[in-house]
């Protein structure tokens, strides 16, 4: 067998490992399943074998399916005819369901020693052991079933086991919201048997299968199973799922067939045996297989970020390489972030400011970051000391002798970012790139600073650092192939996703976001009702609405940002007709959205309690199109997700963006554009390019020249194009 090892003990008992060659983590493939028939045969039918016991030969016991070979499987299929692709893939489906089933009633004991991090189908694979242990000293192992966030729902019987193991309740929040629990929670909730030090999770898997207190028998299989806290029909089971479904409409807006599904394979399953509730998973797992969002989802969420995160934008004349140290100029906020998430990925940081207390109040920030995960348990302070001491606050720029990278955060200003390369310049190594993260004035125009413009490349972050996990790195004109791989370096060590962009007034995410959030002041100045324009745009998928995200991005530097733009463009500037909205309200009423508490929206001083929106936002909106009757859901969900794919769309066109793939990945992670769709161009391709231009070109006679096609999208309508189709065989994030 290629993925596992068979040892039989002196008591005839099987230590199997999983250990596929070649790979970092353990994955369910084609082959896996393979073997796992061949072993589950070996265990049945060897009378040597008494029992048996699974683990791992590498730091994680299993992360999942090799969802890249399910994709894949899943596209050849559609080419099939459609009862024949259902038929094979429900049987693809069903294969694993069928392993799974036929380990556990093989007739012998069998039990998993999970080492590590046990994921989807690895997790699966220890709920159809008969018993299970998890290490006491080993913080990283965790049991989770994830399928859902990335669209898809767990395919090795995990929505019926599950259930069965720790009761409706507890199952629902790792079924439903992916999330994961660790040993010591997994022990009291009854899903594993043991936790002991790591050096006694073999023999102790071993011993429970030498007492085999089951009777080698699952406890479902037995008679008069009973699901712990009762089934769906007694009271606690069918308030779960009589609460469950209006929780899920509220927090999902029916845009997430996979939660749907789940629920159903539960409720479903529940009633039924176990042999006829994995087939009821199965058809399932099968049905959201055949939906566009799963598709989608598994491409951009799973596929292509993992790709990117691997470095998958480095040019081929480029090698990895390793950044140990890097000097931030300017400890702000942007700055501090930055610091923080840099130490933490283990690079030694220079943190420069205009003034000491600005460097130490940035080293504040990082260390009150790492407070927090000392009381949360997640960090030693033994650890929280080790990354602050890795922070030389300084106002020193000779300090930056020998870093391998720099990264400016000021505030933007032309003249002040000109300056301050000058001075990093004059320091810094030859081999040293500079980034500067700035959010909307071009590379280009601030590399006529440096002495060295191939070395001079955009790092874009976006706020919080700490929590948003995107990263635009922005080619200026003069920007070479090294500075490039160099960023990437950064960017994929501090485990961040980056996105190459080309060079232009807001790169490729604040031009999508400006439409969003300039199409939510539209729609105010139009008389659409604020709590209308927010609801809905939620609805659509979004995770905040548009007038609550320039709240976060902050009002003021809105305005800034528009003076500075009107300052590089001259004659050339075209103000948008919502600017006076944005001036009036920083200008007039100094509300600089929530850093000051009020913005489109109130912030109560009081911790807990709700924001609201502003009661005279409807003072912006005299006499409006729609002061007397407003519009349906469906119209405003379309002109937000319209507007901000149109843009995408153009960024294409324009070859600011040149891979869909980066295009949706930087979508969902920039700014939340919708994740059920899979993305800005996946929410394009999967509408149809006809379809959605004849929508787009209706949007544009009603509202205005931000509906306005692209002539690439009317040349792919005609052809019959997706974005995927025309720019996918040449992504280099393949």
């Amino acid at each position: 067998m290629k993925n596992f090892t068979f040892e039989i003990d002196s008591d005839g008992i099987a230590l199997i490992t999983f250990d596929s060659p070649g790979k970092s983590m353990n994955v369910i493939s084609a082959d896996v399943m393979a073997d796992f028939d061949t072993l589950t045969a070996k265990i049945s039918s060897d009378d040597s074998v008494k029992g048996a016991v699974i683990t791992s030969g590498k730091d994680a016991f299993c992360a999942g399916a090799d969802l890249s070979e399910l994709g894949g499987s899943a596209a050849e299929l559609a080419k099939l005819p459609e009862d024949e692709m259902k038929a094979k893939l429900f049987e693809q489906c069903f294969r694993l369901n069928r392993t799974f089933r036929a380990l556990e009633t093989c007739g012998k004991p069998v039990a998993a020693a999970i080492n590590g991090l046990a994921l989807g189908g690895g997790f699966e694979i220890a709920l159809a052991c008969h018993y299970r242990v998890m290490p006491s000293d080993n913080s990283k192992a965790k049991l989770g079933l994830p399928e859902a966030m990335v669209g898809v729902l767990p395919g090795g019987g995990g929505t019926q086991r599950l259930p069965r193991l720790v009761g409706l309740m507890n199952a629902a929040p790792i079924l439903l919201q992916g999330k994961q629990i660790d040993a010591n929670t997994a022990l009291a909730q009854g899903i594993v048997h043991a936790v002991v030090p790591m050096a006694e999770l073999v023999a102790k898997a071993k011993e429970l299968v030498k007492e085999n207190k089951l009777e080698s028998k699952q406890p479902w299989d037995a008679d008069k199973f009973r699901f712990p806290g009762g089934g769906p029909y007694h009271p606690a089971g069918a308030q779960m799922f009589g609460a469950a479904s209006p929780m899920l409409r509220k927090t999902t807006y029916g845009n997430y067939p996979a939660q749907r599904y789940i629920l159903s394979c539960v409720y479903e399953g529940s009633q039924v045996s176990m042999d006829e509730a994995i087939k009821i998973e199965s058809r399932y797992f099968t049905k959201l297989m055949l939906r566009p969002e799963s598709r989608n989802m598994i491409r951009s969420i799973f596929l292509s970020k993992q790709a990117l995160d691997k470095g998958g934008r480095r040019p081929a004349s480029q090698s990895k390489g390793e950044i140990k140290k890097v000097g931030v100029i300017g400890a702000g906020f942007m700055g501090a972030g930055i610091a923080t998430v840099s130490v933490q990925a283990g690079i030694e940081i220079v943190l420069i400011d205009a003034t000491q207390e600005g460097a130490e109040k940035g080293k504040q920030h990082a260390m009150d970051h790492f407070a927090g995960g000392v009381k949360r348990g997640k960090l030693s302070q033994e650890k929280a000391d080790k990354l602050a001491g890795m922070i030389t606050p300084t106002t020193d720029y000779n300090l930056l002798k020998d870093v391998d990278l720099v990264v400016e955060a000021v505030f933007e200003n032309s003249e002040l970012k000109h300056k301050i390369t000058k001075m990093a310049e004059d320091v810094i190594p030859e081999g040293a790139v500079f980034g500067s993260n700035t959010s909307s004035i071009p590379i280009t125009s601030l590399a006529t600073a440096s002495k060295r413009p191939d070395q001079y490349i955009g790092i874009h972050f976006f706020s919080p650092v700490e929590k948003m996990n995107l990263v635009e790195i922005i080619m200026g004109e003069k920007t070479g192939d090294y500075a490039l791989s160099r960023a990437i370096d950064f960017v994929t060590k501090i485990k961040k996703t980056p996105i190459v962009v080309a060079d232009t007034r807001g790169f490729y995410a604040n031009r999508c976001v400006m439409r969003f959030i300039g199409e939510g002041m539209n729609m105010l100045a139009e008389g659409i009702k604020p709590a209308l324009i927010e609801n809905a745009t939620r609805m659509a998928g979004m995770p905040v609405g548009p007038l609550s995200l320039q709240d976060e991005v902050a009002l003021d530097l809105g305005v800034k940002l528009i003076k500075q733009t009107k300052a590089d463009l001259g004659a050339d500037y075209k103000p948008s007709p919502t600017e006076p909205i944005l001036f009036k309200m920083v200008e007039e009423y100094e509300r600089f959205g929530r850093k000051n508490a009020k913005g489109f929206y109130d912030y109560p001083a009081e911790k807990g309690q709700p924001k609201r929106l502003w009661p005279e936002l409807e003072q912006f909106a005299p006499g409006g199109k729609y002061a007397e009757e407003q519009p349906s859901a469906d119209e405003i969900k379309d002109r937000i997700l319209y507007t901000q794919a149109l843009e995408a769309a153009r960024c294409m066109e324009e070859g600011i963006v040149q891979d869909p793939r980066e295009a949706d990945v930087g979508s969902i992670l920039g700014w939340g554009f919708a994740p059920y769709t899979g993305g800005a161009l996946s929410f394009i391709d999967t509408v149809g390019a006809a379809a959605f231009v004849k929508r787009a070109d209706e949007l544009a006679k009603a509202y205005g020249d931000q509906f306005a096609v692209p002539a690439l999208l009317r040349e792919m309508a005609k052809k019959g194009e997706t974005f995927y189709g025309r720019f996918g065989k040449e992504s280099a994030a393949a």
